[in-house]
């Protein structure tokens, strides 16, 4: 990281230069106050130029006026051009180079060719005035030029310093989006894992409360479907607290890479192969649970295969919740060319539970969201014969995708 140092927000460097540049304005003024024209009185029109110029960066334009105020002094005195006029030119370079709009340079270098008629004037013949207005409109105009190739370079710089530093927080700005998409996702997936195995193990629970008089082997079974359950969704919680862990509390590009962590092999995605094992522990707790599949399954990009192996799971976890143990749900996958299509239906006719579920929840708002990110359709509500059927369509990109999932 660079310092700079600063005198009175200026630069040390440019200030440093400036004050050179003044100093020696006013040594030449000093040197000739004897010999030149019109004595100490032309040194201080020298001196009061090289104050002026002390401010020519931060006041270009009250500098501008300054010298030639000064200049036309010297002009009506008739002292001549003398050495220390040369602020006249710095000040000009410095207008054009540093004001505001190119228009007061424009005014400055109109005000200096009126200099140079006057300055020349002042010669005792024609020829030596022509000469001499000729060479200083050369050297005044060569400094316009100079100061306006350099205020264009200046600007061309700035302007690219700029767009840089737009982009870089455009950057920033993408990264910060990124993370917080990514933490939302990954919150998202906390809420399925802790909501959907507390579920399971409430309803289990009470099932071996309810049976362990009556049934001790029944009972022993519900409490290992808890503990494995519980297991489970423990492991899973490790996981993505470890992600956020990983990614840190700083942002950037580095925590939306950390947050995706996905292509490790003990950060493992869940995916439709897994889905008959997602089957088997809520037929373990009680549902009695039918799938199938018609069609031939594509290859879905991961964030699409995990988006249905979630509505499974939240339909399921609904279907253990209201219509309770023992109830019976179809779970159907269609695959087209077009779409891939879930269907989880129960006939409501389980046996209700010892402790009835909480009212609210947030799994259909969830399922919405997700099914949504993906341009689908999601149809819930009970069915006319009794029980609740939930019905996603998700349409498959038309050309193959590549995701990084979180979970």
């Amino acid at each position: 990281m660079t310092v700079r140092r600063t005198v009175l927000g200026r630069p040390l460097r440019g200030v440093a230069f400036d004050v050179a540049v003044a100093a020696l304005v006013v040594l030449v003024s000093l040197a000739a106050a004897v010999s030149q024209p019109g004595g100490w009185a032309a040194t201080a029109v020298g001196v009061g130029m090289a104050v002026a110029l002390l401010f020519r960066r931060t006041h270009p334009g009250v500098v501008t006026v300054a010298v030639a105020v000064l200049a036309l002094i010297q002009v009506v005195a008739r002292w001549g051009p003398l050495i220390y006029d040369v602020a006249v030119l710095i000040a000009l370079y410095s207008v054009v180079k540093y004001g505001r709009r190119l228009r007061d340079g424009v005014l400055a270098g109109a005000v200096a060719a009126v200099g140079v008629l006057l300055a020349a004037a002042q010669t005792p013949n024609v020829i030596q005035w022509w000469v001499t207005a000729l060479w200083y409109a050369l050297v005044t105009g060569a400094v316009w030029l100079v100061a306006l190739n350099v205020r264009t370079r200046r600007l061309y710089v700035l302007s690219l310093e700029e767009r840089a530093a737009t982009l870089e927080r455009e950057r920033e700005a993408e990264s910060r989006a990124a993370v917080a998409e990514e933490r939302t996702r990954i919150a998202r997936e906390l809420h399925d894992v802790v909501a959907h195995s507390m579920a399971v193990m409430i309803v289990q629970a009470d099932g071996a409360r309810f049976m362990l008089d009556r049934d001790p082997a029944q009972a022993r079974t519900a409490v290992k479907v808890v503990a494995d359950t519980g297991r489970q969704a423990l492991e899973e919680m490790r996981r993505l607290v470890g992600v956020l862990r990983d990614a840190g509390p700083t942002g950037g590009d580095d925590d939306a890479a950390g947050l995706a962590v996905a292509a490790d092999p003990e950060h493992r995605r869940l995916a439709l192969a897994e889905l008959p094992d997602l089957l088997a522990r809520f037929a373990d707790a009680g549902l009695h649970v039918r799938s199938t599949a018609t069609g031939t399954p594509p290859t879905l990009p991961p964030g699409l295969e995990l988006t249905v192996y979630r509505v499974v799971q939240e339909a399921l976890t609904n279907a253990l919740k209201h219509a309770g143990v023992g109830a019976s749900v179809e779970v159907v996958l269609s695959y087209t060319v077009e779409a891939v299509v879930v269907r989880v239906v129960d006939d409501g006719r389980g046996r209700p539970l010892v402790s009835p579920a909480p009212p609210g929840g947030h799994g259909l708002l969830g399922m919405r969201e997700r099914v949504t990110v993906y341009d689908g359709s999601l149809t819930a509500g009970p069915r006319p014969t009794g029980g609740w059927q939930v019905e996603v369509r998700l349409p498959l990109p038309s050309e193959p995708a590549t995701e990084v999932i979180a979970a």
